[in-house]
């Protein structure tokens, strides 16, 4: 059971140079379950996600389309990144903007505290920079172009090619935090999740850190440093603070307090940014690290990492327009192992929803329902004596809600929803074994009928409730047929078995509708 202790989850902050695609909704779906969950359960949850709306790239896509990049950046907001809450049904707490002013005053609150105490200097810097991370590429990190791009090197995660640059920039001295960050990482195993992530980071940081350059001045477009005018942030150092300005750093230290420190998702290809510099830059200014950082596979289409500059980039609605908002968070968060790469398919997605969603739980709603009105004129009977079937369902209701709360805690959403998948399969089973049609039919049976009823709608109450941060909409729909009290979202899930209702039942429309492919 939970202590009522504080719980952040962030997703990053995401670039506005173009629409989201579904990997970007893949790590917003899995932030917001997490937060869902851990509201149910008691926790002072807050939930943050939002815009990084600085940097070269940035400017260059405002450019290339003629307009600010402020104009760009609205644009894409409004448009696109706004929209994409509803489209999967988020429940963010907050959506901060790095072009906000409470975030780029605290930017240099936090930055002028570190040039203060010594942390950052004045150097010179030369090396391979890719415009896309928005990072200078070391040797290890670049290819050999290929065809437009022969003879050129090329970023291993853009394959465009990268742009020998030399600046006199300000630094800062990540170097002097390498043996804190590995101090860290052995004292808190957990810090870095998964274990294939903890190690490449910790390989990392002992083959040596360098400083970082924390400046640019050759454009304009990001938070001036407060020192020096004719430099701007650079926008990795600037987007990272996006975790600490939006929940008071710099102005509001009661509510810094209360919230920080928090739990981070992010994919794995911006890790050491979030594993290494930012706990870095944190140590430098006295503050909290985070309290994990969870990095998380890639969606992969056709074998390669969604992209759009790959044309296999897949908006949301693609997806949600057809099959909705809760086939989506559950697909994803169920056929992918959190913390590995995952392969999306649109076969896999119908396959899934036919024989999961539609045949396996909506299909258990509708029969339990239809039999309550059809044999009990929809008054939830009660139940009489228990047989060991009876009892093993009610077993089963206690042990998925304490499993995976479990799982939850250790970021396995995947595994959340297996354990409480468990119950969805045994009360299918137990309807088969049972049969209430044929126990319907003899009047001597009917105290058994009502037994096996009253425990099948139960175990579809227990399930609305675990299944309510994953499947938000379909479960509230259920929850008003089976005349839950209140609204699902609120009834504590670390209790779920212990849900009360009106006692009556009224009819259920399809959770799940058929779909039909052009195959079918």
């Amino acid at each position: 059971m939970s202590d009522g202790s504080s719980f952040f989850v962030t997703t990053p902050i995401f670039y506005v140079n173009d629409v989201p695609h579904i990997g970007h909704a893949y790590t917003e779906v899995a932030a917001d379950v997490l937060a869902r969950w851990h509201r149910q359960r008691g926790d002072d949850t807050w939930f943050l996600t939002g815009t990084d709306e600085h940097g070269q790239k940035i400017l260059r896509t405002a450019t290339a389309n003629g307009v600010t990049p402020q104009e760009w950046a609205d644009k894409l907001v409004e448009e696109a990144w706004k929209p994409l809450l509803e489209t999967i049904d988020l429940s963010n707490d907050d959506f901060i903007r790095t072009t906000e002013k409470r975030h780029e005053e605290n930017v240099q609150k936090f930055l002028q505290h570190l040039y203060d105490t010594g942390y950052i200097y004045t150097g010179e810097y030369e090396g391979f920079y890719c415009v896309g991370c928005e990072e200078y590429k070391q040797p290890g990190d670049l290819l050999d172009g290929e065809g437009d791009y022969a003879g050129q090197k090329v970023c291993a995660i853009h394959s465009k090619p990268v742009e020998l640059l030399h600046e006199k920039n300000y630094f800062f001295k990540m170097s002097a935090f390498a043996e804190q960050l590995l101090a860290l990482y052995e004292e808190r195993p957990d810090f870095v999740q998964p274990e294939s992530a903890r190690n490449e980071v910790m390989s990392f940081v002992r083959s040596g850190l360098d400083d970082l350059s924390i400046s640019r001045s050759s454009f304009d477009w990001g938070v001036k440093v407060p020192w020096d005018e004719t430099h701007v942030v650079y926008v990795w150092f600037d987007a990272l603070l996006n975790y600490v300005t939006a929940v008071g750093y710099g102005q509001d230290d009661a509510e810094f307090e209360r919230r920080w420190p928090a739990t981070h998702l992010v994919g794995k290809d911006i890790l050491r940014f979030h594993a290494v510099i930012w706990p870095a830059m944190l140590m430098a200014a006295g503050l909290q690290v985070p309290h994990r950082v969870f990095g998380h596979g890639w969606l992969l289409v056709g074998g390669e990492k969604m992209s759009k500059s790959k044309l296999t980039g897949i908006a949301p609605t693609q997806i949600t327009d057809t099959f909705g908002s809760d086939a989506f968070r559950y697909y994803f968060l169920r056929a992918i192992h959190f913390g590995q790469d995952g392969s999306f398919s649109w076969e896999d997605l119908h396959a899934r929803y036919t024989s999961e969603l539609a045949n396996g739980f909506g299909n258990l709603a509708s029969r339990v329902i239809a039999m309550v009105n059809r044999y009990c004129d929809g008054v939830i009977p009660a139940a009489g004596d228990m047989t060991d079937a009876d009892a093993a369902i009610r077993a089963i209701e206690r042990t998925a809600t304490a499993t995976a709360s479990i799982a939850i805690d250790r970021l396995a959403i995947h595994e959340a929803i297996g354990t409480v998948w468990e119950l969805v399969d045994a009360l299918n089973g137990y309807i088969t074994e049972q049969e209430p049609w044929a126990l319907a039919k003899d009047p001597e049976k009917r105290e058994r009928l009502e037994t096996v009823l009253n425990t099948a709608v139960r175990g579809l109450g227990t399930l609305a409730v675990l299944l309510s941060p994953v499947l938000t909409k379909a479960t509230a729909t259920l929850w008003t047929a089976l005349g839950g009290d209140g609204v699902v979202q609120d009834v504590r899930i670390d209790q779920a078995w212990e849900w009360t209702g009106s006692g009556t039942v009224t009819p259920l429309e399809a959770l799940f509708p058929r779909i039909e492919t052009s195959a079918e």
